[in-house]
């Protein structure tokens, strides 16, 4: 039987086509660190189930397609206290920050044009990409300088009267890096110069290390009517199940437009937005103790990596990622290999191979992506265990 060109061009998520060997792995009773994905194990703060166990509606019906008011105000609430400013008709709940994505392509690109992004990104936006009928145009980032972004001309060479918008994450998933103000300005001014949307994908605002300064595209008030802002509670909260995310924009005309897409699928669950509703009321020092944990995170793994001969990374700043380039020609066979074939004292690891961050063709290839969302204790155990294996795997 036929299948789309769009469903087979689609890649496989780097970050998840190899948990069939894990769970091989497991069943033969070897444990297995989960480096591969950014689910965060900080508790839930109370207040997302406090709020769900007071829904007793008798019928669980549709909401609005935009969300509920009391969820759009909660977040509105959110932004202030980051010296952002929305309205109610600028904001539009969606399932998730993908959702969100894939709609800002949807709205913004016809089939055929394109969006850049700076590479290695978030595998999904790939995916999105092709749903939407969207060409991604990479621009190369560098593990040696911590993957910021090249100089203006290497990105404007790019553009073309296809380009659309500019896509990017900040903190990056999957680089850790955290752009710094005259980043964010330059990006706002090809921007302009070229009537491109930015989609600003600022999911992992609150991790930001080392007493850096964090801005986001909706400081910089001359670009406003083009930025589009992808966020989730996610990361933020460790609510990734609840699957509640957002797209914003002080363009109304632009989310007026979204709309029309959120009213194809009809709503976002009901009983996740009472609940993400009510996560604006949680403890300022539960985000103090957060950061602090992955900060502590964050150097376990670095200097784990930093003690295996032959491993290249830069310390990430922000997000709870980092991209290591090994000593190996072939990171995916390395990873499956960690699955099927090695283990330490009936222990082993499952990452990323990171060929899947990039949109070019041969990079990545000898790079793997680590998420750093388990406590430290095993963090220090997974980089003991992946420094083993190289030594191994470079023996056979």
């Amino acid at each position: 039987m036929h299948l789309s060109t769009r469903i087979l061009n689609m890649q496989e998520s780097p970050i998840r086509k190899l948990a069939y060997f894990a769970e091989e792995a497991k069943s033969k009773g070897i444990k297995v660190y989960h480096l591969n994905i950014g689910q965060p194990d900080v508790k839930t703060p109370d207040e997302f189930f406090e709020a769900v166990k007071t829904f007793n509606e008798p019928v669980l019906k549709y909401t609005a397609s935009q969300g509920i008011d009391m969820l759009i105000q909660s977040f509105i609430k959110y932004y202030s206290e980051w010296d952002i400013d929305f309205e109610k008709d600028e904001i539009m709940i969606t399932n998730g920050g993908s959702e969100a994505i894939l709609f800002a392509l949807l709205a913004v690109c016809d089939v055929g044009d394109n969006v850049i992004i700076p590479e290695p990104f978030y595998t999904n936006y790939n995916g999105f990409a092709e749903v939407a009928g969207v060409n991604v145009k990479p621009f190369l980032t560098y593990a040696e300088n911590g993957f910021h972004l090249p100089d203006r001309s290497e990105i404007e060479k790019l553009i073309d009267n296809k380009t659309r918008a500019i896509l990017l994450s900040n903190p990056g998933n999957p680089t850790g890096v955290v752009y710094t103000e005259e980043e964010i300005r330059m990006v706002a001014e090809i921007a302009k110069a070229n009537n491109l949307y930015i989609i600003a994908d600022e999911v992992y605002r609150e991790f930001v290390y080392d007493n850096l300064k964090y801005t986001s595209f909706m400081h910089v008030k001359d670009v406003l009517d083009r930025v589009i802002l992808i966020d989730s509670i996610s990361k933020r909260y460790s609510a990734c199940g609840a699957r509640i995310g957002l797209i914003a924009s002080k363009n109304k005309v632009l989310i007026k437009n979204v709309l029309k897409l959120c009213q194809s699928r009809l709503c976002v669950p009901t009983i996740e937005q009472i609940g993400a509703a009510n996560l604006i009321n949680t403890d300022k020092n539960y985000f103090v103790e957060v950061k602090e944990e992955y900060q502590r995170r964050r150097d376990v793994v670095y200097e784990g990596l930093s003690q295996i001969e032959g491993v290249i990374c830069q310390k990430p700043k922000g997000a709870f990622y980092v991209i290591a380039k090994l000593p190996i020609e072939d990171a995916e066979h390395f990873s499956k290999w960690l699955l099927t074939d090695f283990n330490l004292n009936g222990e082993t690891v499952m990452v990323a191979p990171a060929e899947g961050f990039y949109a070019t063709n041969g990079l990545g290839k000898n790079e793997i992506r680590i998420s750093y969302c388990i406590n430290c204790d095993d963090l220090q155990k997974a980089m003991n265990i992946i420094k083993e294996a190289i030594k191994a795997y470079r023996g056979l």
